[in-house]
């Protein structure tokens, strides 16, 4: 791994940052394919879009373990993991996410729940711990940020021997994760995106 980015910091985060990790992820996953099938517009349309969304799931899922990379006290990377048996949200969250959608408009509530639908078909059955969303800031791509959560990530998987499962719209991550020990286990078009599965064994 080489860390072209002087001065990180990698800190736990929490609800209190659910802001900043939600407009993070908002900006920094709007040119992924499948979001530009979901949301439409341009990316500043998809980065707010994405940003609602993200902070309602965020807001209701306790379960989630979320890792931030911050320079000069502001993020610029931010990688969430939920543990064995938590990566699905349970009523409550479900009713709360539908009511942020909705607000979205009828055509993109439609299109979020056909690419929720197919992603949670292939969850796995067996107990493993589910990465996503994983985010850097677009302009600081390919400088080791993301390496340096997943090697955490990774770390810690091999720590519990736990088996870790992703999902992803872009080709390029395909064998980012590769590097860490993912596979794909499937594939499948959402909105007419080719996305993949992932899974790593357990140490």
């Amino acid at each position: 791994m080489s860390i072209h980015e002087p001065n990180l910091n990698v800190v736990r985060l929490d609800r209190t940052a659910a802001n900043d990790v939600a407009a993070l992820l908002g900006r920094g996953m709007a040119d992924n394919p499948v979001h530009a099938a979901v949301y439409r517009g341009d990316e500043r349309h998809r980065a707010r879009c994405h940003a609602r969304i993200t902070r309602t799931l965020l807001a209701t899922s306790a379960a989630l373990d979320i890792e931030g990379v911050e320079q000069a006290g502001e993020l610029i990377g931010v990688a969430a993991a939920a543990a064995p048996g938590r990566c699905q949200p349970g009523a409550s969250a479900r009713m709360r996410l539908l009511a942020t959608a909705s607000a979205l408009g009828a055509p993109t509530l439609s299109r979020l729940l056909e690419w929720n639908g197919i992603w949670a078909r292939h969850d796995p059955t067996e107990p493993h711990v589910h990465l996503g969303p994983v985010s850097v800031d677009r302009h600081l791509r390919g400088r080791g940020i993301g390496s340096l959560l997943l090697l955490r990530h990774v770390g810690r998987l091999d720590a519990v021997g736990a088996v870790g499962y992703l999902e992803t719209d872009r080709p390029e991550a395909v064998d980012f994760y590769s590097r860490f020990g993912y596979a794909i286990v499937g594939e499948e078009d959402v909105l007419g995106v080719p996305t993949w599965f992932m899974r790593r064994p357990a140490a």
